[in-house]
């Protein structure tokens, strides 16, 4: 019989952030871990998540997810391994996908966790490609986007777990041209390189991103996936074609702002091309969860689908990767694993 742990650290939030969040706003909690209740499994989390998303849940506002509790352990994806189980659905050595993240040791409902396979992929990726990330990808330009064969596809964002993803389905799909922005010439070239795009430009870069998105495609873009808002939400509702379709997804570039972001100054031109900009929530789209992981699994081993991790090891490194992420520090899905 396995001896369970009697101890487990759990990152709070201590303090809402103003502005950019600095390791003070949180704090590393060592609580006691027991025995799971009926109809609950304990699981030694493997792998934790750390998404953009989250910083707006730090924020004490009304939206689509309550905010973070103060003093409370923090949630976020997470995937581990059952050591303990008091329902019959789940036994130890199980490895599930579940929404306990940051923190060692998970005690949760049987009801929400999924079981998921080490033998079907690693298990890191059902946090990214073959998870909540790549979902997103998928949903947001096969139902949202109403992608067809032949479009022209802009992805901002396009190195990070969401955009990658977006800019190979495109193609994978028949796009006719795929352009991405990205922070760094060593993202650029990975985009052009690894992934397929047809062009990619450095919006750091002196040139407005207005300016490189026609340069890139010159004769306009059918589809635009939004990871960043912004100056890129403004400069693709200039490049969308008539009746253009646009996915928005994150607005990364304001998350931080302590003031609210201008919109954009081209918003005639919606009413002109009769563009069609529409939001998404992830969980809208759980019907098509079993032809995602189909498709995109079967992708995934024929080599047609390419995705790229970047792993930070330690839970005592959780803030670090959840600010290096925000910073653009990741190239593909930023996981934290923790040590064995």
């Amino acid at each position: 019989m396995t001896t369970l742990p009697t101890t487990g650290r759990a990152w709070h939030l201590v303090r809402r952030p103003n502005g950019w969040p600095v390791p003070e706003d949180f704090a590393l909690v060592e609580s006691p871990v027991s025995e799971p209740g009926a109809g609950r499994v304990l699981v030694r989390n493997l792998h934790l998540s750390v998404d953009p998303y989250m910083r707006g849940r730090m924020n004490d506002v009304k939206s689509y997810v309550p905010p973070f509790e103060l003093n409370k352990p923090m949630t976020g994806g997470a995937v581990g391994e059952v050591i303990a189980s008091n329902d019959e659905r789940f036994a130890v050595g199980d490895h599930v996908l579940h929404d306990l993240g940051w923190r060692e040791y998970a005690d949760l409902k049987a009801d929400h966790a999924t079981k998921v396979s080490a033998e079907l992929a690693p298990l890191s990726t059902y946090l990214g490609v073959l998870g909540m990330p790549g979902l997103t990808a998928y949903a947001g330009l096969f139902e949202v986007a109403s992608f067809k064969e032949g479009d022209t596809v802009f992805v901002s964002g396009a190195a990070g777990a969401v955009g990658s993803q977006v800019g190979q389905m495109a193609k994978l799909r028949g796009a006719k041209r795929v352009v991405g922005s990205a922070g760094s010439a060593d993202k650029i070239e990975l985009l052009t390189s690894e992934y397929g795009f047809d062009a990619a430009f450095n919006y750091k870069d002196e040139a407005p991103v207005a300016e490189q998105l026609r340069e890139a495609a010159p004769k306009g873009i059918d589809v635009y996936f939004d990871n960043v808002g912004g100056e890129h939400l403004e400069a693709a509702i200039s490049s969308l074609t008539v009746h253009g379709r646009a996915t928005l997804c994150g607005a990364i570039s304001g998350y931080n702002d302590t003031e609210p972001v201008p919109g954009p100054r081209n918003m005639m031109q919606i009413i002109g091309k009769r563009l069609r900009l529409q939001g998404i929530l992830v969980a809208d789209h759980t019907d098509v969860q079993k032809q995602f992981v189909e498709e995109v699994s079967g992708w995934i081993r024929s080599g047609e689908l390419k995705y790229n991790e970047t792993v930070v090891e330690g839970i005592e490194h959780n803030v670090d990767a959840f600010l290096g992420m925000l910073r653009g520090e990741n190239t593909g899905k930023m996981i934290v694993s923790l040590n064995k």
